[in-house]
Formats: structure tokens, C-alpha cells, sequence
């Protein structure tokens, strides 16, 4: 299901997150959500929105990276 707003993300993704990451969260979300809909578009058995939530991680995962103090910053 997409995400309308970053408050709708779920509970570890919003502690994790600084609110700026959360929007990039959101927004690869809702677009992979939408591009995956069709099973053959999908590598493995993964649902819909397995494959959504791990575009949403990687597109974080290019602008911030996460600490040794285990929180998430920005990348320099």
C-alpha cells in the first residue's frame, strides 16, 4: 500500500530516519510500489511490497548512511 505521508511509514522506519531520509523512503516506495505491481516484473517470490520497501532502503541507502553510533546521517 503507498504511503500518503512519511507519519504512515512504518514504526521502524520513522524512529531510524531523520525526517529527510524518511521522505526519500517514501517516494521510492510509492514509485517501486507502483512499477512492480505485475509478479513477472519481480525477481524471486517477493510480494509487491517486499521489493517496494527494498528500493526504499537502497535510495536511502544513497544519500545517508548509518553511523557507528547506529543513527542515520547524511552522507559528506
Amino acid at each position: 500500500m503507498p504511503y500518503h505521508s512519511t507519519s504512515e511509514l512504518p514504526e521502524g522506519v520513522r524512529h531510524a530516519l531523520p525526517e529527510h531520509a524518511q521522505d526519500i523512503y517514501k517516494e521510492a516506495f510509492n514509485s517501486a510500489y507502483d512499477e512492480y505491481k505485475d509478479p513477472d516484473e519481480r525477481r524471486d517470490d517477493a510480494s509487491r511490497e517486499e521489493v517496494a520497501h527494498r528500493v526504499a532502503w537502497n535510495a536511502v541507502k544513497k544519500t545517508y548512511e548509518k553511523s557507528d553510533d547506529g543513527k542515520w546521517h547524511e552522507k559528506q
